[in-house]
């Protein structure tokens, strides 16, 4: 099997740790690569030392930053995502855009994820889809300023109900439209095979026909978001979809350990 690089989530790994710690005990566990959630979900625009604090446990640990997320409201917690979400958390998004993409030309950072956000009530869905429109194309332009792609996510509609981006085909339709906005090419589809099989789709047909389109992958067993062999999910077959259909880069690990994270990935010993 020619796939072999996997990188390790540090927002839903390893978060008994302080978030600077987190990177040494992702190295400890045989990582090089990890990736994060926006680390500081009340702070779009955190003071330089902490982005400095981060930055320096990163080199530190020998470990190169994969994937980052932009702000995205409470995450985890009841948001999922900010740039369509008119007001006060549209322009939260809009101020750190700049700070997650400086951050991401510091450590060589080249994926960035914008997530959708929820439907708000008493707001017409066509008003937060033209919206969400202007902030992605202003972020796929930071991101190409600084070389990055720019990546969009569906959710699953079991635990995201209010979430618009419920299946691959409507977050491809959104990278699409970017593309069109911009003329810049890169956005990317996020391909997290654990909400595919949470909504109900196969995420074997997901790969099939969408893994060309993706800058990245991301994975959990399903039921119960833990590491594969937890659940249901054949991971064999679904790494080796994933070669067939050319996808080079990485596998982000975005699930929750049953005890100590360090435990958590003795499944890899498999692949």
């Amino acid at each position: 099997m020619g796939l072999r690089r996997f990188d390790v989530n540090l927002s839903i790994l390893f978060t008994d740790l302080p978030l600077t710690a987190r990177p040494a005990a992702a190295a400890a566990a045989g990582f090089t690569e990890v990736e994060l959630w926006w680390p500081w979900p009340e702070d779009p625009r955190p003071p330089e030392a902490e982005l400095a604090a981060l930055r320096d446990a990163l080199a530190a640990a020998g470990t190169r930053l994969t994937a980052l997320n932009f702000y995205a409201g409470r995450l985890p917690g009841p948001d999922r995502g900010a740039l369509s979400v008119p007001g006060e958390e549209s322009a939260r998004f809009r101020a750190n855009v700049d700070v997650t993409a400086g951050f991401a030309a510091s450590v060589g950072c080249r994926a960035l994820n914008a997530l959708y956000g929820n439907r708000v009530d008493g707001v017409a869905p066509g008003a937060q889809d033209a919206l969400a429109l202007e902030n992605l194309a202003h972020a796929a332009r930071a991101a190409d300023r600084v070389g990055a792609t720019l990546l969009i996510e569906a959710l699953n509609a079991v635990e995201s109900p209010r979430y618009p981006l419920t299946d691959v085909a409507s977050a491809v339709e959104v990278v699409d439209k970017v593309d069109a906005a911009t003329g810049l090419g890169n956005a990317r589809l996020l391909l997290d095979l654990y909400h595919v099989a949470m909504g109900g789709a196969d995420p074997r047909d997901a790969i099939d026909r969408y893994a060309r389109r993706a800058g990245h992958v991301q994975i959990a067993d399903v039921p119960g978001r833990g590491a594969p062999g937890t659940g249901g999910l054949d991971f064999a077959d679904l790494f080796s979809r994933l070669d067939g259909a050319g996808y080079g880069g990485a596998v982000g690990l975005e699930y929750r350990a049953a005890g100590a994270s360090a435990d958590a990935f003795g499944w890899l010993a498999e692949f």
